[in-house]
């Protein structure tokens, strides 16, 4: 074994069980990780510098592959079900022992670092993978340490090992397909083989903060952040892929905090990571030019997006791959971010969804009980052509907005939400950045210009004691006006033409809220349910 690289822990990967790989690639920089991407054929540099990569078949998550062990000293604590499936510790052991072996007289690369801002709960994680432009996504994604000694000393509370060529073997193993994401809080550690796709490091360092934090007290959260003239006027952006929540919060006139995950402690609000992964399928450069300017920068990596052979031109509106094109990049590729990723208490959460039935207005103000029906709903909607056998549109709700990642059951998470915004008198909007005038295929979606103007007189504060209509279906107040969007625009049963359709698509949406929410009526005081829609 050769250790190679500026900075190598003196805690090594004999740690984790490996023994005799090739050469040990530690904490390269980001020009050395590129020699190694060209190297190894993993990827291409484009036009003024990005990498280019392909993530294979897999080019999302895959949900149905992720397992967490079920073990003793977590067992009473997930919240087991369609989301959180259980393996058996001696598959995991028996899955691990091979995967171990598989990494013998092979080259493999490390990166240290930490997830979350905030040095009071940030956790050193790392990340140990056999592709050059895994350990770059990494570097990109999570925080750096800076301090060659720390680095040199570095031992990790969790541990990422990612190795995309080795396959399960679902009879024996116990998984779902060749593809794996198992999960052991034990060993405080995960296992990723059989999918390329960077994101599955990603959201496995997600889960593990959105297990550890709420123990602390801490809201671990799905979400976007920025501050305005000051870190104490945070806003927060929930929302499933696709609501908006890195578009709406990369705002020219505010200051970035990050654009994914985020902590919400009793000092205030920090951020998880340390980039950005934002979806890049036919990116607007007038409408969202700071995400545009990355898909230009060294350091940015983009997955799945075609370009030209010969120019190295990329064409970002180019879905022959996939529409889940994706670049990753250092929050410092944004001009206005804060490098520190912290700031104060949120003065208003935005709840963010697609919708495709069209029924939802495009803002609207929660009581805090609404807040927390829809926060567990966490409702987006799925359009024709997104997954094969979807001919129209389909609800999604994904609890807290974030259900894949969310190990505890969603009670822990709605206390902790709702505890905050009592404690620190919070404005809750839900904004729905979907379909007007007609569900997909017959209405139009929200113009882009028309949500950031709302979005601005909720942070602006002119929303705050607007004259509101309440909208009969879900009980929501919609304001009257809003500068710079068309009054017809802000109540949805306005810009239909078929007023019979919209309140039967209205009707039909109540119903499938209702059926949701039966999961969570337990555990849920009656006032939450109250605030939800009515079917009369």
């Amino acid at each position: 074994m050769q250790n190679f690289g500026p900075y190598i822990s003196k805690y090594g990967v004999e740690n984790h069980g490996i023994k005799n790989p090739n050469t040990v690639y530690w904490n390269l920089s980001t020009p050395m990780l590129y020699e190694q991407i060209i190297r190894r054929r993993e990827g291409a540099i484009v036009h003024l510098g990005p990498i280019c990569v392909s993530t294979g078949d897999h080019t999302g998550r895959s949900p149905n592959d992720k397992f967490t062990v079920k073990e003793p000293t977590s067992e009473q604590d997930i919240w087991w079900g369609k989301v959180n499936r259980p393996i058996a510790q001696d598959k995991f052991d028996s899955l691990m022992r091979r995967l171990i072996a598989y990494t013998q007289n092979r080259d493999i690369f490390v990166f240290d670092g930490y997830v979350g801002t905030d040095e009071r709960y940030r956790m050193p994680v790392r990340i140990i993978t056999e592709y050059a432009w895994h350990s770059m996504f990494a570097r990109n994604m999570f925080v750096r340490e800076r301090d060659p000694y720390k680095l040199a000393h570095h031992v990790p509370e969790f541990t990422v090992i990612d190795m995309p060529r080795f396959h399960a073997e679902p009879a024996f193993d116990g998984t779902n397909s060749q593809t794996f994401i198992l999960v052991d809080f034990s060993k405080r550690l995960v296992l990723i083989g059989g999918s390329e796709y960077a994101g599955e490091i990603k959201k496995s360092i997600f889960t593990a903060m959105n297990y550890y934090l709420p123990k602390r007290g801490v809201m671990s959260m799905h979400c976007s952040a920025n501050y305005g003239k000051d870190k104490d006027d945070v806003a927060l952006f929930f929302g499933l892929s696709g609501t908006g929540k890195t578009t709406l919060s990369n705002d020219p006139n505010r200051t970035l905090i990050g654009d994914d995950e985020h902590g919400w402690s009793d000092d205030g609000v920090f951020n998880f990571e340390g980039g950005c992964y934002a979806k890049v399928i036919r990116l607007d450069p007038q409408g969202e030019p700071e995400i545009y300017a990355t898909t230009r920068r060294f350091g940015t990596i983009l997955e799945n997006v075609i370009y030209d052979s010969e120019t190295r031109y990329i064409d970002l509106n180019d879905d022959s791959r996939t529409q889940n094109t994706r670049a990753s990049y250092p929050i410092t590729h944004i001009a206005n971010a804060d490098p520190t990723g912290i700031g104060g208490h949120p003065k208003n959460v935005l709840f963010l969804t697609a919708d495709a039935f069209g029924v939802l207005p495009p803002i609207s103000k929660l009581t805090n009980a609404q807040a927390m029906y829809h926060f567990l709903s966490g409702y987006t909607a799925k359009v024709a052509g997104t997954e094969r056998g979807v001919n129209e549109p389909q609800p999604n709700f994904s609890t807290c907005f974030g259900a894949p990642f969310m190990p505890l059951h969603p009670g822990v998470y709605a206390k902790l939400l709702g505890e905050k915004i009592e404690q620190h008198k919070v404005n809750v909007w839900l904004v729905n950045t979907g379909w007007t005038g007609g569900p997909y295929g017959v209405g139009s979606r929200m113009k882009l210009a028309y949500t950031r103007q709302m979005v601005t007189a909720v942070l602006n504060g002119s929303l705050q004691d607007a004259p509101m209509v309440t909208e009969p279906f879900f009980g929501l107040q919609i304001p009257i006006h809003v500068e710079g969007v068309p009054d017809e625009v802000l109540n949805p049963r306005d810009t239909w033409a078929d007023k019979e359709a919209y309140d039967a698509q209205a009707r039909k949406l109540v119903g499938m809220f209702i059926a949701n929410f039966k999961q969570f009526e337990a555990g849920v005081t009656p006032e939450i349910i109250a605030a939800g829609p009515k079917l009369a």
